[in-house]
C-alpha cells in the first residue's frame, strides 16, 4: 500500500475562527479511509472547509475527502445523480446546467461538497416551498466506526439515514450520495425586488409571497430609526422559461458564463468595518437597490452566489476572522424575536456586515436545523466585546424558542445549545447506542458535548 499523504497544519472554518493545529490526512481510496478509522479512532471528515466554525476539525485526525470527487452516474430520465461525497457543488452545476438540470436546494455558496451538504442538511432560498436538501436525497453510503460500508435511505437503515442528515459528520464518513436534480429551461432567474420600511413590513411581504419559489431579504441592521428597524430589500426569484428570454439569450439559454473573479489579496485592518463605514454602506446599498429596476432577469450565479464572485472575501474582517450568528425562530414568535434582536443590535450599534433573513417552511427531521419560522444570519468581525453581545443574542433566540445552525456555529456554549434544542439528547443516545461517540468527533461536538 502506498504511503498515505498527511500533514500537520492549522485549520479553521471559512470564518477563520477558531484556528487549530491539526493532523490532516488525504486518503484516495475507501480502504485508506477504513484504515484511518481503525487506527486513529477519534476523527472527523472534512469537505471543502466551507462550514464557518469548528465542525470539520479534529486535532487528532481530520480526514480530507476532496480526493473523492467523481461523478459516478446520471439518469437523464429521472434526474438522479450518483456522486462521491467530495464532489463540489460547482462541478455539479457546471456539468449538468448546460444539459437542463440544477440542484433543487443550494446554500449560499457553490463551493461546498456533496457530503457536507448532507451532513449539514443545507437549506436555500426556497425552504418555505420546497424544503431542505434532505428532501432530494435518494440514498447515501457511509463508513461506520467498524469500517463497514453501509447504504441507507428512508427504507434501508433508516435510523442511520435520518441521523446522518444534519448530523454534522458524527455518525460516520459519507462516501457516496444519490440525489435528484431539477429540470430547468434556462440559466436565468426572474428576480423581483421589494423594499420594505421595517421588520413588520418585511415579514408581511414574506407571508404574502409564499408562492414564490425563492425568497431572501437583506436587512439593514444599522438603521437606528425606531420606526425603520429591520428595513429590508426582499429578492424573490423564479427559474426563467425559454420564452421569457430576449432574442440574444435564446441563442444560448443554458449558458455557463466564464466570469473573471475579483480577489481580496490582503487582510483588511480591524478598524475598517466600523459602525460609521457600515452605516454609510447600508444606506447607500438600500437606496440603490430600492431605486433600481424592480423586475429583471438575472444570471443564476449572481442570484444564488453573489459572494462567490469574490475570492477570499472573509479577509475583509481582518486576521482575527469573523463569527456568524444564525438562528431560526418559530413562526409564532418570529416577529417578537426578530424585533428584539434587531432593536438590541441597533441599541448597541454593532455592525453586521452581512444580514440575511429567510422564511422556513414546515420540516420534521431528527437533527436538521430548519423548522417553520424565520432564520436570521448575521456576520460580525471579532472584536473585544463581540462575545458578550453574541451571548445576549443567544439568550434572546432561546427566549423565543429558537435554535442555532451548527454549520455556521463556532462559539455557542453547551448549556445554551442543549436548552435550545431538545432533540440533542436523542442524538447523543443514538451515537452512544451505536458506539459512534468515541470515533467521530469534532472540536464543535466536544465543545457542545454531543
Amino acid at each position: 500500500m502506498r504511503m498515505l499523504n498527511q500533514t500537520k497544519k492549522k485549520l479553521s472554518g471559512w470564518s477563520g475562527f477558531p484556528n487549530k493545529q491539526t493532523n490532516v490526512f488525504f486518503p484516495s481510496t475507501l480502504k485508506e479511509v477504513i484504515k484511518l478509522i481503525k487506527e486513529k479512532q477519534n476523527l472527523i471528515a472534512r469537505g471543502n472547509g466551507r462550514s464557518y466554525g469548528d465542525s470539520s476539525i479534529n486535532e487528532n485526525c481530520t480526514i480530507d475527502m476532496k480526493n473523492f470527487n467523481k461523478l459516478k452516474s446520471f439518469d437523464s430520465s429521472s434526474g438522479i445523480l450518483i456522486a462521491e461525497a467530495g464532489v463540489v457543488l460547482e462541478d455539479i452545476i457546471k456539468t449538468f446546467l448546460p444539459k437542463g438540470w440544477f440542484p433543487y436546494v443550494t446554500p449560499g455558496s457553490k463551493f461546498v461538497t456533496l457530503g457536507g451538504m448532507v451532513a449539514c442538511d443545507v437549506h436555500g432560498k426556497n425552504h418555505h416551498k420546497e424544503g431542505s436538501f434532505s428532501n432530494y436525497i435518494e440514498w447515501i453510503e457511509l463508513i461506520n466506526n467498524e469500517g463497514n460500508l453501509i447504504r441507507c435511505s428512508d427504507n434501508e437503515n433508516s435510523d442511520l439515514f435520518k441521523w446522518t442528515i444534519g448530523g454534522m459528520g458524527l455518525t460516520g464518513i459519507i462516501s457516496t450520495v444519490s440525489i435528484k436534480l431539477r429540470s430547468i429551461e434556462t440559466s436565468f432567474i426572474k428576480q423581483t425586488k421589494i423594499a420594505t420600511k421595517n421588520i413588520n413590513e418585511t415579514i408581511e411581504i414574506f407571508e404574502n409571497t409564499l408562492d414564490a419559489t425563492y425568497s431572501v431579504a437583506w436587512i439593514d441592521c444599522l438603521n437606528h430609526n425606531i420606526e425603520g428597524v429591520g428595513r429590508s430589500i426582499i429578492m424573490l426569484g423564479e427559474h426563467a422559461n425559454y420564452n421569457e428570454l430576449d432574442t440574444l439569450d435564446k441563442k444560448k439559454p443554458l449558458i455557463i458564463k466564464e466570469k473573471k473573479k475579483k480577489s481580496i489579496i490582503i487582510y483588511f485592518p480591524e478598524w475598517f468595518l466600523n459602525n460609521w463605514i457600515m452605516k454609510v454602506f447600508n444606506s447607500v446599498y438600500y437606496f440603490f437597490l430600492s431605486k433600481s429596476k424592480k423586475n429583471n432577469l438575472i444570471y443564476w450565479d449572481d442570484y444564488f452566489y453573489p459572494l462567490d464572485g469574490i475570492n477570499d472575501w472573509y479577509k475583509i474582517y481582518g486576521k482575527k476572522g469573523f463569527i456568524q450568528f444564525q438562528c431560526v425562530i418559530p413562526l409564532d414568535n418570529s416577529k417578537k424575536g426578530l424585533t428584539e434582536i434587531l432593536n438590541y443590535l441597533s441599541k448597541t450599534k454593532v455592525a453586521s456586515f452581512l444580514s440575511v433573513l429567510k422564511r422556513f417552511g414546515k420540516q420534521e427531521s431528527n437533527f436538521s436545523f430548519p423548522t417553520e419560522g424565520y432564520t436570521l444570519a448575521l456576520d460580525f468581525p471579532i472584536k473585544e466585546n463581540i462575545f458578550t453581545i453574541l451571548d445576549r443574542l443567544d439568550e434572546i433566540a432561546v427566549k423565543y424558542g429558537g435554535r442555532f445552525y451548527l454549520a455556521k456555529d463556532s462559539r455557542v456554549n453547551r448549556k445554551v445549545f442543549k436548552e435550545s434544542d431538545p432533540r440533542v439528547n436523542k442524538f447523543i443516545n443514538f451515537r452512544k447506542k451505536n458506539n459512534l461517540d468515541s470515533n467521530f468527533n469534532s472540536l464543535q461536538s466536544n465543545r457542545l458535548e454531543i
